[in-house]
């Protein structure tokens, strides 16, 4: 479960900026739209946030610093070497930034413990990392790593409380990766639940992997699971009657004939000798006749980009996972994005408090009737030509107020101001 994430000094991101999911006492869709906390001493926690903004104000550099945070914690100890750069890009528009690091905080709930972890990089080091436990609601901190410039090493402080081999897990950490992946890599145990949140919990999809449909075809391999993703297609009224799969091997007639043939030999070298996935939906005949099958590729954008959501949502669903997805309405009608959103507001469909944090361009969303005031985020480009990320809250809304209509007047700020074009 997701309390807060925080991010410095990357991308278009300068200032430290924060999103929340604690939900306010409001008590508007507090059943549908909150859930308790496993915490007594944490407030109530939001299922979903919504995050505006106009084009290249910073909503897609907010799914992609939390995608960065999670691939450094996975990869950093084992598919680097010492040596290699770190892929991080910090603020670019001030000189200063573009020499400090980047930082990245989340505060998270797993196996009934809050953490609050993170840590801070520039292309050549970790220059910082962190680790706070709260059992029983009392803070330990277990470690802390802060790189000295003028030793040219890391400073190390453990707590009492971390137990375990403590100076081979620090002695075997590279100046490119965490402490965190280095020591689960070398069998720490205690680490576990911190580094299996982002593993298992946390799941991201930005622009580049929208439609990306190898998770959906994954499982539909598995009858249960294809039933269920052709339930889910059929609830948005797709009148699919079946989705069928067939195996065979990669052929050059794949390729389409504009493709330059240096690109199909690449191709080649990559798939020759392996099998692809071809995916058909079978849809009713108007006549009672045979169904008709039609190729993914011969549906139409919205139903692939829906087919393409739905092994990822129902397995975020079944699961309890936090979602972050960047602008979820693409190829969608708006009456899809509220059925979506309707799953993750639905007791019974999220039984386990799965949560959703997604970027989109879609108004008709800010209804008061689908979300809470606390559930909208904005971001907009300050004079220094950084993002700010800041909640609907500022603004004191009222209960019942046309939140699109407001949005839209600039009442919010967050909108794109377009100038006049002469010829």
């Amino acid at each position: 479960m997701l309390i807060e994430f925080s991010v410095t000094n990357y991308r278009s991101f300068l200032t430290t900026q924060s999103l929340k999911l604690t939900a306010n006492t409001a008590t508007e869709l507090q059943e549908q739209n909150t859930f308790v906390s496993p915490l007594s001493n944490t407030p109530r926690l939001l299922r979903s946030a919504v995050v505006y903004g106009p084009n290249a104000a910073g909503k897609s550099n907010l799914v992609q610093a939390i995608a960065f945070m999670k691939a450094i914690v996975l990869l950093s100890a084992k598919q680097s070497q010492e040596g290699e750069e770190i892929d991080v890009t910090p603020f670019l528009f001030n000189m200063q930034s573009s020499l400090d690091p980047s930082e990245f905080e989340v505060i998270f709930i797993q196996d009934g413990i809050q953490y609050q972890y993170g840590f801070a990089a520039t292309t050549k080091r970790i220059t910082g990392e962190w680790l706070f436990a709260y059992p029983e609601g009392r803070a330990q901190k277990w470690f802390e790593r802060n790189y000295d410039s003028k030793t040219q090493e890391d400073i190390w402080y453990f707590g009492p409380k971390f137990t375990g081999r403590r100076t081979i897990w620090q002695e075997a950490t590279r100046s490119n990766a965490l402490f965190l992946s280095t020591a689960i890599q070398l069998n720490n145990e205690q680490l576990k639940p911190v580094f299996k949140w982002f593993d298992d919990k946390l799941v991201t999809l930005g622009q580049k992997e929208s439609l990306n449909i190898g998770f959906s075809i994954s499982e539909c391999e598995e009858e249960e699971k294809r039933r269920k993703i052709l339930e889910f297609m059929n609830a948005a009224d797709l009148s699919i009657s079946d989705i069928l799969l067939e195996k065979r091997e990669f052929s050059l007639d794949d390729l389409p004939d504009e493709m330059p043939q240096h690109l199909k030999d690449e191709i080649v070298r990559d798939l020759e000798g392996k099998k692809l996935t071809r995916v058909s939906f079978l849809h009713p005949s108007s006549d009672n006749g045979k169904d008709v099958a039609l190729e993914l590729t011969e549906e139409s954008a919205g139903t692939r980009r829906l087919y393409a959501l739905a092994g990822p949502w129902l397995d975020v669903l079944e699961n309890g996972l936090v979602f972050f997805v960047d602008e979820l309405d693409t190829s969608l009608h708006p009456l899809l994005v509220r059925f979506l959103l309707g799953l993750l507001h639905n007791t019974e469909t999220n039984r386990f408090n799965a949560q959703l944090v997604f970027t989109t361009h879609d108004t008709t969303v800010l209804d008061q009737t689908l979300l809470r005031r606390d559930q909208v985020w904005f971001v907009e480009k300050d004079d220094n030509n950084a993002t700010r990320l800041y909640p609907l809250s500022d603004y004191k809304p009222r209960k019942g107020e046309a939140l699109q209509k407001g949005y839209l007047y600039g009442r919010y700020g967050a909108l794109p101001f377009p100038g006049e074009l002469r010829f």
